[in-house]
């Protein structure tokens, strides 16, 4: 089983993350940020990732600190269940539409971190979740497990079905990527990842 745990305490955040790659997509989130345990939520469901969060920062300050530092936490968690990525898709897309929103994510586990994140929203707060923090989200994450992640947002008004669809399409690329092939030894004419 593809499992791994990760913890993170720093003066601002204690964070600790724990999943199963190969799960069902249960998942046990407790952010203190509502909206934030919503979108992660999605990843764990839409990507059939067992996910338990359990993470605590300083919002009295802003919700920065907090989602990046569970972005960071989970980046590092998926890198050790991946372990060598022998076997692996190691590439994902999907296209999903959400009412009036389309949103496209594209993600190579190349342990090349890069992440280009369409965020053209409209709205700075979406509850208690500021809505740039969707791309500072998904840099720490990219950048801990070693992830190229692209977005865009195709169409949208709704800024809560922009900012969701992003979410939900990173998960479905992301179960793509992670899943096991067995026509693939290491996924790379370079002999390594």
């Amino acid at each position: 089983m593809r499992k791994a745990t990760h913890e993170r305490n720093t003066s601002e955040t204690q964070i600790k993350v724990s999943l199963n790659l190969d799960g069902t997509g249960k998942a046990d989130i407790n952010t203190g940020n509502k909206f934030f345990d919503h979108m992660l939520n999605q990843i764990s469901t839409h990507s059939l990732i067992d996910l338990e969060i359990l993470a605590k920062g300083d919002t009295d300050v802003d919700c920065h600190h907090l989602i990046e530092d569970v972005g960071i936490t989970l980046g590092v968690a998926m890198k050790k269940a991946l372990g060598d990525k022998f076997g692996i898709n190691r590439y994902g897309r999907a296209i999903i539409p959400m009412d009036e929103t389309l949103v496209l994510c594209a993600v190579d586990i190349s342990n090349r971190a890069y992440a280009n994140i369409d965020d053209r929203f409209t709205m700075k707060m979406l509850g208690e979740f500021q809505t740039e923090m969707v791309k500072e989200f998904f840099i720490a994450l990219s950048n801990n497990a070693g992830f190229n992640i692209q977005t865009i947002i195709f169409r949208g008004s709704n800024n809560h079905h922009m900012v969701e669809g992003t979410f939900k399409a990173f998960a479905r690329a992301l179960m793509e990527a992670i899943k096991i092939n067995d026509r693939f030894g290491l996924p790379t004419s370079k002999g390594v990842l």
